[in-house]
C-alpha cells in the first residue's frame, strides 16, 4: 500500500510548531533535533506547576500521563510496556543491558566497523576485566555489512551481538532485521544501539528479533534532552543482573530479602525529571501521530537530494557508503578543515556538526578519515534549505 506522503502544505504547517525554523536552518538533527513548541510547552507548564504546587503533588495529578509513555513508546516500537525502561539517554540504555549480562571468560562479542566510541570502550572494559574479547566484522567494498561473515563467526562462545542501527558519523544502516534472524537462529542475545533510528526510521523489535534496544530522545525522537529509553524483551528480564536499585526497582520482602519489578522497570530509577517524561510522551505522541514510515520517506527524499547536490560540488567529497542509506549525510570540503566548514555554516545561520574520528573510530581509521561534516535532515527540512546549504558551500 502506497505511503501517504507528507505534502508541502503539511510541512509548513509542522515548521510553524516549530519556532527554531524561523531563524535556523537546522541540518543538525543527529545531534539533537529542534523540538515542536509543543514539546517544550509541556515541559514548561509542568515545571510551573511543580513550582507552585509541589513536586510530589504534581506527579500524582499527573500520574496517568506518566505511566502512558510506557504505553505510547511500546506502540512505536512494537513492544509490550512491561518491556520499557525509562532513562536518562541512550548510552545509559544500553550500558544497563550490556552490564547486566554475566560474561565469562572466553565470551566473545560480534560487532560491526560502525559501532559506537562508548560501545567499543565497553567492549575493551570487559576485554580486560573479564577476558572476554570482540569481533569486528567488516562491512565490504561497498560498504555493506556482511551477514555471512557474521555467520560464519558464530561459534558456541558466541554471547552477544552488539550492533548500532544507524552510525554516528557515516550515512549507511546495519541490517538489523536479517542480523537478527541469524541471532535468533543460533539463540544469541541481540543488542541494537537504536540511538539515531526511533524517530527517524521505522523500526519494529519484533521485526528484527532484538533482546535490548536503547534509544535516546533528543535525537530524531524530538524530545528534550536528558530523556530516552531501553527495551527489554520480556522473556530474557530475568536473565539479566541489575546495576543499581532502589525501591522503584524492588520492594524489600522483609530485612534478609527483596524481589524485583517483574517488568522492565527494574532497569530504571524512581527519581528522575516528570518534566522531562511528559515532554518525552509528546514527543512520542507528535511522531506517532505523523506516522513513521511517512517521516522516513520525506527523510529518504531530502537526504537523497543533498548527497546528489553535494555530488555535484567538484571541491566536496561525499562520504556515505553501502546500500542501505538514512538522514545522516557526511561528506568533506576539499582544503578545507572540517571545523571551518562548520563555523562559516554558522555565519549564514546553517546548523551543521563535526563528527570526530573516535566517534566511529574502526570505520573512520578504514577510510583514512579524520574529521567529517555531518549534515542530518529531518522532515521539516525543506528543500531550499538544501539548496541555501549548497549555495553557501559552492561559496566557501
Amino acid at each position: 500500500m502506497a505511503i501517504n506522503i507528507i505534502s508541502e502544505e503539511e510541512v509548513t504547517r509542522l515548521r510553524q510548531e516549530t519556532k527554531g525554523t524561523n531563524h535556523t536552518i537546522h541540518f543538525n538533527n543527529a545531534g539533537s533535533s529542534l523540538p515542536p513548541d509543543v514539546v517544550v510547552q509541556t515541559v514548561i507548564d509542568y515545571l510551573s506547576e511543580e513550582a507552585e504546587f509541589g513536586g510530589y503533588e504534581t506527579e500524582f495529578k499527573y500520574r496517568e500521563q506518566l505511566e502512558n509513555v510506557y504505553s505510547l513508546i511500546g506502540q512505536l516500537i512494537n513492544a509490550h510496556p512491561d518491556e520499557i525502561a525509562l532513562v536518562e539517554n541512550a548510552s545509559i540504555g544500553w550500558g544497563y543491558a550490556f552490564n547486566g549480562i554475566s560474561f565469562k571468560k572466553g565470551d566473545v562479542i560480534l560487532t560491526s566497523e560502525m559501532e559506537y566510541v562508548t560501545n567499543l570502550m565497553t567492549f575493551l572494559h570487559v576485554q580486560k576485566t573479564h577476558e572476554v574479547s570482540f569481533q569486528v566484522i567488516p562491512n565490504d567494498e561497498y560498504g555493506n555489512f556482511c551477514l555471512q561473515a557474521l555467520e560464519d563467526a558464530i561459534t558456541p562462545q558466541t554471547k552477544l551481538i552488539a550492533i548500532t542501527h544507524i552510525p554516528s558519523a557515516a550515512g549507511g544502516m546495519m541490517p538489523v532485521v536479517e542480523i537478527g534472524e541469524i541471532a535468533r537462529k543460533h539463540h544469541i542475545l541481540y543488542l541494537v544501539d537504536a540511538c539515531q533510528t526511533v524517530g527517524h526510521a521505522p523500526i519494529d523489535v519484533k521485526a528484527i528479533n532484538c533482546d535490548f534496544l536503547s534509544v535516546t530522545g533528543r535525537k530524531y525522537l524530538r524530545a528534550p534532552r536528558g530523556t530516552g529509553f531501553l527495551f527489554v524483551r520480556k522473556e530474557i528480564q530475568d536473565q539479566l543482573d541489575v546495576m543499581v536499585m532502589d525501591g522503584h526497582t524492588g520492594q524489600l520482602t522483609g530485612q534478609n530479602d527483596y524481589h524485583l519489578r517483574n517488568n522492565a522497570r527494574r532497569f530504571e530509577l524512581y527519581e528522575k525529571s516528570r518534566a522531562l517524561t511528559v515532554g518525552l510522551a509528546q514527543a512520542v505522541s507528535y511522531a506517532l501521530d505523523i506516522g513513521v514510515d511517512r517521516i522516513w520517506q520525506r527523510i529518504q527524499h531530502l537526504s537523497g537530494l543533498l548527497r546528489t547536490e553535494l555530488s555535484n560540488i567538484d571541491t566536496i567529497t561525499v562520504h556515505d557508503f553501502g546500500s542501505q542509506q538514512c538522514g545522516i549525510v557526511t561528506f568533506s570540503v576539499s582544503g578545507m578543515d572540517s571545523y571551518q566548514v562548520k563555523n562559516k555554516l554558522a555565519e549564514k545561520n546553517i546548523n551543521v556538526s563535526v563528527s570526530l574520528a573516535q566517534s566511529t573510530l574502526i570505520y573512520m581509521n578504514k577510510n583514512n578519515l579524520t574529521t567529517i561534516v555531518r549534515a542530518s535532515v529531518h522532515y521539516y527540512n525543506t528543500e531550499e534549505e538544501i539548496m541555501k546549504l549548497c549555495n553557501t558551500l559552492r561559496t566557501i
